[in-house]
Protein backbone atom coordinates (compact mmCIF):
# COMPACT_ATOMS: atom_id res chain seq x y z
CA UNK A 1 0.00 0.00 0.00
CA UNK A 2 1.31 3.47 -0.81
CA UNK A 3 1.97 6.10 1.56
CA UNK A 4 -0.74 8.27 -0.01
CA UNK A 5 -3.87 9.35 2.52
CA UNK A 6 -6.86 7.52 2.56
CA UNK A 7 -9.85 10.04 1.54
CA UNK A 8 -12.77 9.58 3.65
CA UNK A 9 -15.46 11.81 2.02
CA UNK A 10 -17.98 12.64 3.94
CA UNK A 11 -18.03 13.64 7.65
CA UNK A 12 -21.50 12.78 8.40
CA UNK A 13 -21.34 9.91 11.94
CA UNK A 14 -20.40 6.79 9.89
CA UNK A 15 -17.82 8.52 7.44
CA UNK A 16 -16.51 9.98 10.60
CA UNK A 17 -16.15 6.84 12.84
CA UNK A 18 -14.51 4.72 9.85
CA UNK A 19 -12.23 7.42 9.78
CA UNK A 20 -11.36 7.38 13.19
CA UNK A 21 -10.64 3.73 12.98
CA UNK A 22 -8.47 3.68 10.41
CA UNK A 23 -6.27 6.21 11.80
CA UNK A 24 -5.94 3.77 15.17
CA UNK A 25 -5.50 1.28 13.12
CA UNK A 26 -2.05 3.84 12.07
CA UNK A 27 -3.46 4.46 8.64
CA UNK A 28 -3.20 7.98 7.01
CA UNK A 29 -6.61 9.48 6.71
CA UNK A 30 -7.93 12.91 5.68
CA UNK A 31 -11.73 13.23 6.52
CA UNK A 32 -13.51 15.86 3.85
CA UNK A 33 -17.05 17.18 5.27
CA UNK A 34 -18.83 19.55 2.80
CA UNK A 35 -19.39 22.56 5.50
CA UNK A 36 -16.39 24.72 6.34
CA UNK A 37 -17.97 25.56 9.57
CA UNK A 38 -18.21 21.82 10.63
CA UNK A 39 -14.73 21.08 9.57
CA UNK A 40 -13.52 23.85 11.69
CA UNK A 41 -15.03 23.18 14.49
CA UNK A 42 -13.75 19.57 14.24
CA UNK A 43 -10.27 21.13 13.69
CA UNK A 44 -11.09 23.14 16.48
CA UNK A 45 -12.57 20.67 19.28
CA UNK A 46 -10.98 17.37 18.34
CA UNK A 47 -14.58 15.84 17.78
CA UNK A 48 -17.35 15.94 15.46
CA UNK A 49 -19.85 17.54 17.89
CA UNK A 50 -22.88 17.40 15.78
CA UNK A 51 -22.64 13.77 15.10
CA UNK A 52 -19.76 11.46 17.77
CA UNK A 53 -19.41 14.24 20.42
CA UNK A 54 -18.37 11.80 22.76
CA UNK A 55 -15.43 10.34 20.60
CA UNK A 56 -12.09 12.26 20.00
CA UNK A 57 -10.55 12.39 17.00
CA UNK A 58 -7.19 11.02 16.95
CA UNK A 59 -4.14 13.82 16.46
CA UNK A 60 -3.53 11.96 12.96
CA UNK A 61 -6.46 12.66 11.90
CA UNK A 62 -6.70 15.38 8.93
CA UNK A 63 -9.65 17.11 8.05
CA UNK A 64 -10.46 19.82 5.18
CA UNK A 65 -13.60 20.97 3.17
CA UNK A 66 -11.55 20.58 0.18
CA UNK A 67 -12.87 18.27 -2.17
CA UNK A 68 -10.92 18.25 -5.15
CA UNK A 69 -7.63 18.26 -2.75
CA UNK A 70 -8.28 15.44 -0.62
CA UNK A 71 -9.36 13.22 -3.33
CA UNK A 72 -6.78 13.84 -5.93
CA UNK A 73 -4.02 13.32 -3.31
CA UNK A 74 -5.68 10.31 -1.99
CA UNK A 75 -4.03 6.86 -2.42
CA UNK A 76 -7.82 5.24 -1.97
CA UNK A 77 -10.98 6.99 -2.05
CA UNK A 78 -13.88 5.74 0.30
CA UNK A 79 -17.57 7.62 -0.32
CA UNK A 80 -19.35 8.30 3.04
CA UNK A 81 -22.17 10.66 1.98
CA UNK A 82 -26.03 9.89 1.82
CA UNK A 83 -27.46 8.58 -1.31
CA UNK A 84 -28.98 11.44 -2.59
CA UNK A 85 -25.35 13.10 -3.05
CA UNK A 86 -23.55 10.07 -4.29
CA UNK A 87 -23.75 11.22 -7.94
CA UNK A 88 -22.40 14.11 -7.16
CA UNK A 89 -19.54 13.20 -5.93
CA UNK A 90 -18.31 10.78 -8.95
CA UNK A 91 -19.24 13.48 -11.10
CA UNK A 92 -16.93 16.12 -9.16
CA UNK A 93 -13.62 14.07 -8.25
CA UNK A 94 -11.64 12.86 -10.49
CA UNK A 95 -11.27 9.13 -11.61
CA UNK A 96 -9.30 7.52 -8.59
CA UNK A 97 -6.20 5.34 -10.32
CA UNK A 98 -7.37 1.98 -8.24
CA UNK A 99 -10.93 2.13 -7.71
CA UNK A 100 -13.81 3.74 -4.92
CA UNK A 101 -15.15 2.19 -2.27
CA UNK A 102 -18.71 3.64 -0.77
CA UNK A 103 -20.20 3.21 3.04
CA UNK A 104 -23.35 4.56 1.94
CA UNK A 105 -26.66 2.53 2.11
CA UNK A 106 -29.34 3.34 -0.91
CA UNK A 107 -30.22 3.63 -4.57
CA UNK A 108 -29.83 6.98 -6.75
CA UNK A 109 -33.22 8.57 -5.89
CA UNK A 110 -32.73 10.40 -9.04
CA UNK A 111 -32.63 7.39 -11.77
CA UNK A 112 -33.30 4.72 -9.13
CA UNK A 113 -30.27 3.04 -9.60
CA UNK A 114 -27.96 1.28 -7.86
CA UNK A 115 -24.78 2.97 -6.47
CA UNK A 116 -22.46 0.57 -8.63
CA UNK A 117 -24.52 1.85 -11.43
CA UNK A 118 -23.51 5.46 -11.20
CA UNK A 119 -19.91 4.36 -10.66
CA UNK A 120 -19.80 1.80 -14.25
CA UNK A 121 -21.87 4.53 -16.46
CA UNK A 122 -19.14 7.39 -15.39
CA UNK A 123 -16.22 5.57 -15.38
CA UNK A 124 -16.77 2.18 -17.25
CA UNK A 125 -18.12 -1.01 -16.48
CA UNK A 126 -15.05 -2.77 -15.26
CA UNK A 127 -13.79 0.08 -12.99
CA UNK A 128 -13.10 -1.48 -9.78
CA UNK A 129 -15.97 -0.54 -7.10
CA UNK A 130 -16.77 -2.10 -3.63
CA UNK A 131 -19.49 -1.60 -1.44
CA UNK A 132 -18.58 -1.62 2.19
CA UNK A 133 -22.23 -3.12 4.52
CA UNK A 134 -22.98 -4.77 7.45
CA UNK A 135 -24.84 -4.45 10.72
CA UNK A 136 -22.35 -1.39 11.89
CA UNK A 137 -23.54 1.54 13.82
CA UNK A 138 -21.53 4.10 13.74
CA UNK A 139 -20.86 5.01 17.46
CA UNK A 140 -19.96 1.46 18.06
CA UNK A 141 -17.24 1.49 15.36
CA UNK A 142 -15.89 5.09 16.28
CA UNK A 143 -15.83 3.60 20.34
CA UNK A 144 -13.81 0.70 19.29
CA UNK A 145 -16.27 -1.84 19.84
CA UNK A 146 -16.39 -5.52 17.60
CA UNK A 147 -18.17 -5.29 14.18
CA UNK A 148 -18.15 -7.60 10.99
CA UNK A 149 -18.57 -5.79 7.84
CA UNK A 150 -19.15 -7.55 3.65
CA UNK A 151 -17.09 -5.81 1.34
CA UNK A 152 -18.41 -6.66 -1.97
CA UNK A 153 -16.82 -5.66 -5.51
CA UNK A 154 -16.10 -6.49 -8.68
CA UNK A 155 -12.22 -7.19 -8.24
CA UNK A 156 -10.59 -9.78 -5.87
CA UNK A 157 -7.31 -7.97 -5.65
CA UNK A 158 -8.75 -4.57 -5.06
CA UNK A 159 -11.49 -5.84 -2.20
CA UNK A 160 -7.98 -7.07 -0.86
CA UNK A 161 -6.22 -4.05 -0.86
CA UNK A 162 -9.51 -2.21 0.86
CA UNK A 163 -9.92 -5.04 3.67
CA UNK A 164 -6.24 -4.91 4.45
CA UNK A 165 -7.46 -0.96 5.18
CA UNK A 166 -10.24 -1.90 7.45
CA UNK A 167 -9.75 -4.99 8.70
CA UNK A 168 -8.18 -4.42 12.71
CA UNK A 169 -8.29 -5.14 15.97
CA UNK A 170 -12.31 -5.50 16.05
CA UNK A 171 -13.28 -4.99 12.36
CA UNK A 172 -13.66 -7.84 10.48
CA UNK A 173 -14.09 -7.57 7.17
CA UNK A 174 -15.58 -10.74 4.46
CA UNK A 175 -15.62 -10.18 1.11
CA UNK A 176 -18.14 -10.90 -1.20
CA UNK A 177 -19.38 -10.88 -4.97
CA UNK A 178 -22.40 -10.14 -4.87
CA UNK A 179 -22.73 -6.37 -5.56
CA UNK A 180 -25.95 -6.64 -6.41
CA UNK A 181 -27.28 -8.18 -3.56
CA UNK A 182 -25.12 -6.53 -0.52
CA UNK A 183 -26.76 -2.94 -1.98
CA UNK A 184 -30.19 -4.42 -2.08
CA UNK A 185 -29.85 -5.40 1.27
CA UNK A 186 -28.59 -1.95 2.67
CA UNK A 187 -31.47 -0.26 0.98
CA UNK A 188 -34.63 -2.35 1.84
CA UNK A 189 -33.20 -3.19 5.46
CA UNK A 190 -34.04 0.95 5.98
CA UNK A 191 -37.51 0.70 4.76
CA UNK A 192 -38.30 -2.11 6.82
CA UNK A 193 -36.78 -0.69 9.85
CA UNK A 194 -38.92 2.59 9.27
CA UNK A 195 -41.54 0.12 9.20
CA UNK A 196 -40.64 -1.95 12.76
CA UNK A 197 -40.54 1.88 14.22
CA UNK A 198 -44.03 2.16 13.62
CA UNK A 199 -44.92 -0.87 14.75
CA UNK A 200 -43.02 -0.09 18.18
CA UNK A 201 -44.36 3.62 18.10
CA UNK A 202 -47.98 1.81 18.36
CA UNK A 203 -46.51 -0.42 21.11
CA UNK A 204 -47.74 -3.25 18.79
CA UNK A 205 -45.56 -5.58 20.84
CA UNK A 206 -42.20 -8.02 20.08
CA UNK A 207 -44.30 -10.54 18.13
CA UNK A 208 -45.49 -7.80 15.25
CA UNK A 209 -41.82 -6.55 15.12
CA UNK A 210 -40.39 -10.35 14.60
CA UNK A 211 -43.30 -10.64 12.07
CA UNK A 212 -41.98 -7.56 10.00
CA UNK A 213 -38.71 -8.56 10.31
CA UNK A 214 -39.02 -12.22 8.57
CA UNK A 215 -41.80 -11.06 6.17
CA UNK A 216 -39.45 -8.21 5.54
CA UNK A 217 -36.47 -10.60 4.98
CA UNK A 218 -38.77 -12.58 2.59
CA UNK A 219 -39.49 -9.21 0.54
CA UNK A 220 -35.56 -8.79 -0.06
CA UNK A 221 -34.79 -12.08 -0.91
CA UNK A 222 -38.01 -12.22 -3.51
CA UNK A 223 -36.85 -9.15 -5.19
CA UNK A 224 -33.21 -10.41 -5.25
CA UNK A 225 -33.43 -13.31 -6.80
CA UNK A 226 -34.82 -11.60 -10.02
CA UNK A 227 -32.08 -8.88 -9.87
CA UNK A 228 -29.89 -11.94 -10.38
CA UNK A 229 -28.48 -11.56 -6.52
CA UNK A 230 -27.25 -14.55 -4.37
CA UNK A 231 -29.17 -15.88 -1.75
CA UNK A 232 -26.39 -16.27 0.69
CA UNK A 233 -26.05 -12.43 0.79
CA UNK A 234 -29.44 -12.29 2.46
CA UNK A 235 -28.59 -14.80 5.14
CA UNK A 236 -25.19 -12.43 5.83
CA UNK A 237 -24.05 -9.57 7.46
CA UNK A 238 -25.19 -7.61 4.92
CA UNK A 239 -29.16 -9.36 4.98
CA UNK A 240 -30.47 -10.73 8.29
CA UNK A 241 -27.51 -9.16 9.82
CA UNK A 242 -27.98 -5.51 9.51
CA UNK A 243 -31.58 -5.69 8.88
CA UNK A 244 -32.41 -7.35 12.97
CA UNK A 245 -30.29 -4.80 13.86
CA UNK A 246 -31.19 -2.23 12.15
CA UNK A 247 -35.04 -2.85 13.33
CA UNK A 248 -34.85 -3.82 16.60
CA UNK A 249 -31.92 -0.91 18.28
CA UNK A 250 -32.69 2.35 18.82
CA UNK A 251 -29.20 3.65 17.65
CA UNK A 252 -31.09 3.17 13.91
CA UNK A 253 -31.99 6.69 12.90
CA UNK A 254 -34.49 4.68 10.25
CA UNK A 255 -36.17 2.98 13.33
CA UNK A 256 -36.08 6.22 15.59
CA UNK A 257 -37.92 7.72 12.47
CA UNK A 258 -40.57 5.19 12.35
CA UNK A 259 -41.30 5.48 16.21
CA UNK A 260 -41.77 8.99 15.60
CA UNK A 261 -44.65 8.15 12.77
CA UNK A 262 -45.99 5.66 15.21
CA UNK A 263 -46.31 8.65 17.69
CA UNK A 264 -48.21 11.02 15.44
CA UNK A 265 -45.49 12.81 13.71
CA UNK A 266 -45.12 14.01 10.39
CA UNK A 267 -42.16 12.38 8.25
CA UNK A 268 -41.17 16.13 8.08
CA UNK A 269 -40.79 16.85 11.68
CA UNK A 270 -39.32 13.15 12.25
CA UNK A 271 -36.89 14.04 10.07
CA UNK A 272 -35.89 17.26 11.84
CA UNK A 273 -36.14 15.27 15.06
CA UNK A 274 -33.51 12.94 13.83
CA UNK A 275 -31.41 15.70 12.78
CA UNK A 276 -29.29 13.56 9.83
CA UNK A 277 -30.84 11.93 6.81
CA UNK A 278 -33.28 9.30 7.12
CA UNK A 279 -32.14 7.20 3.78
CA UNK A 280 -35.27 4.46 4.44
CA UNK A 281 -37.38 8.02 4.03
CA UNK A 282 -35.84 8.47 1.13
CA UNK A 283 -35.28 5.60 -0.86
CA UNK A 284 -38.97 4.01 -0.16
CA UNK A 285 -40.52 5.32 -3.14
CA UNK A 286 -37.05 3.46 -5.58
CA UNK A 287 -37.29 0.37 -3.65
CA UNK A 288 -41.41 -0.17 -4.51
CA UNK A 289 -40.63 1.15 -8.55
CA UNK A 290 -37.73 -1.17 -8.73
CA UNK A 291 -40.25 -3.89 -7.26
CA UNK A 292 -43.33 -2.66 -9.53
CA UNK A 293 -40.94 -3.17 -12.45
CA UNK A 294 -39.76 -6.32 -11.79
CA UNK A 295 -43.31 -7.56 -10.99
CA UNK A 296 -42.30 -8.36 -7.45
CA UNK A 297 -44.47 -8.17 -4.61
CA UNK A 298 -42.89 -5.83 -1.52
CA UNK A 299 -46.29 -5.34 0.80
CA UNK A 300 -44.28 -3.99 3.72
CA UNK A 301 -42.46 -1.50 1.95
CA UNK A 302 -45.30 -0.37 0.41
CA UNK A 303 -47.62 0.19 3.04
CA UNK A 304 -44.39 2.13 3.86
CA UNK A 305 -44.19 4.13 0.75
CA UNK A 306 -47.82 4.71 1.03
CA UNK A 307 -47.72 6.00 4.52
CA UNK A 308 -44.49 8.37 3.52
CA UNK A 309 -46.86 9.71 0.96
CA UNK A 310 -49.58 10.68 3.16
CA UNK A 311 -51.77 8.37 1.75
CA UNK A 312 -52.34 6.20 4.75
CA UNK A 313 -52.12 6.69 8.31
CA UNK A 314 -49.88 4.63 10.63
CA UNK A 315 -52.71 2.57 11.95
CA UNK A 316 -54.05 2.41 8.24
CA UNK A 317 -51.10 1.21 7.21
CA UNK A 318 -50.90 -1.49 10.10
CA UNK A 319 -54.21 -2.89 8.90
CA UNK A 320 -53.58 -2.55 5.46
CA UNK A 321 -50.95 -5.44 6.03
CA UNK A 322 -52.90 -7.49 8.54
CA UNK A 323 -55.93 -7.42 6.25
CA UNK A 324 -54.11 -9.29 3.25
CA UNK A 325 -55.47 -12.49 2.07
CA UNK A 326 -54.10 -15.53 3.73
CA UNK A 327 -51.21 -17.21 1.96
CA UNK A 328 -48.83 -20.11 2.29
CA UNK A 329 -45.20 -19.09 3.93
CA UNK A 330 -42.53 -18.94 1.51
Amino acid sequence: MNNKPIAILGAGSWGTAVAIHMAKAGRKVMLWGRDPQHVASMKTSRCNQRYLPDVKLPDTLALTDDLQACSSSAGEVIIAVPSHSFSEIIQTIDKPATGISWLTKGLDPANNQFLSDIIAHHWGEHFSVAAISGPSFAREVAQGLPTALTLAGNNTVYQESIRELLHHQNVRVYLSNDLIGVQLCGAVKNVLAIACGISDGLHFGANAKAALITRGLTEMRRLGKVLGARDESFMGLAGVGDLVLTCTDDQSRNRRFGLHLGHGISAIEAEKLIGQVVEGKHNAAQICLLAERNNVEMPICAVVNRLLTGELSPQQAVLSLMSRSARDEE
